[in-house]
């Protein structure tokens, strides 16, 4: 259970350099451990908590039980220029997605569109994280995710889990802050449910089904014997629609591409790409707001702000995050950073 006291902030170069040096000091390629590093770090610093240095105590576990690799290159299986197939060979996911990302960046610029699919890929951690890059470059990204082998989410109207949380995630670059759009079909996701779980707590609303098919808030369903399911984007009255995404994204990354990259300079021009985008987020920021609402935001603005602020002032880490790596700092004797407020 967390505490109440208030968290330690970290300065975000700090944090980077530390999670750095406990991959090296685990064996991890210096490229990969610092790819992990940043990206761990720029989780939590836009939010996503539960995807942030909360997955560094397993990706170290995975490491050293050799679950996750720690050298070497994916294999190519396939290049057309424009569409590009690799066997990850378990090597980590998130250097994997970076890799996949500039690569198609790059292609995209001379075919329009370049698409990468990735296959026996580790965890490649919060998907919003790669795609400011992307779009700061002016150019759209698109990333689908999935993993059969870790299936919780079950099709509307049954009982069996057939999906993952099946995240999709959209770059959108404006004239402004790029719009960051980053859903999962499921209402909520593994790694929030299990942490609900180890806090006691329960979900916001009846989010899951247990064995029997009964709507549930409580995430302990899911690790009962027999297992509940997540429901899909929807719940039980509209669950059709996060179904049907979730089969949109199983098709893009099982048997298509789970990142693409797409220049709007090859289409209707980058301008003119750039006047409609920033249209749109202005339409949508300028719409008078429901009672109790302050005001309409974009997908992706919160993030944007929170990344500001964290700059500025520091990442407050989620309770426990730090305590958890203490262990491995002792270990791997690696020394833990300083808090900003001592």
């Amino acid at each position: 259970m967390p505490s109440d006291n208030p968290p330690k902030r970290y300065r975000a170069a700090e944090l980077v350099d530390f999670t750095d040096r406990l991959f090296c000091a685990a064996g991890c390629e210096a490229e990969k451990a610092m790819a992990i590093a940043e990206h761990l770090v720029e989780a939590d610093l836009i939010g996503h908590t539960t995807h942030g240095l909360a997955q560094a105590t397993p990706y170290l576990e995975e490491l050293q039980s050799g679950a996750l690799r720690k050298a070497g290159e994916p294999t190519l299986l396939a290049d057309r220029g424009a569409a590009i197939t690799w066997d990850g060979t378990a090597l980590p996911g998130i250097w994997l997605t970076d890799k996949a990302l500039l690569l198609a960046a790059e292609r995209a610029k001379r075919h329009g569109i370049c698409a990468v699919a990735i296959r026996r890929s580790h965890h490649i951690g919060c998907l919003s994280v790669y795609l400011r890059r992307i779009t700061e470059m002016k150019l759209m990204a698109i990333i689908a995710c999935s993993d059969p082998s870790d299936a919780t989410m079950a099709p509307y109207g049954g009982l069996a889990p057939v999906f993952t949380p099946d995240p999709l995630a959209l770059g959108i670059p404006t004239d402004g802050d790029p719009i960051l759009v980053d859903i999962s079909s499921s209402v909520t996701t593994n790694a929030m449910t299990a942490r609900l779980r180890r806090e006691g707590k329960r979900f916001p609303g009846k989010w899951a089904l247990d064995a029997e098919g009964r709507p549930s808030d409580d995430p302990a369903v899911l690790a009962a014997k027999p297992p509940g399911t997540l429901l899909p984007i929807g719940g039980v009255d509209h669950g059709h629609k996060g179904y049907g995404l979730a089969l949109a994204v199983e098709a893009l990354t099982q048997g298509l591409s789970g990142v693409q990259v797409i220049d709007p300079t090859a289409f209707g021009g980058i301008e003119s790409y750039l006047r409609e985008t920033s249209w749109l987020a202005r339409l949508c920021r300028e719409a008078p707001p429901v009672p109790g609402v302050y005001a309409v935001r974009l997908p992706g603005q919160q993030a944007c702000a929170r990344r500001r602020a964290g700059l500025a002032e520091g990442i407050a880490l989620y309770p426990g995050t730090m305590p958890g790596l203490e262990n491995w700092a002792m270990k791997l004797a690696v020394t833990l950073p300083s808090p900003i407020d001592g």
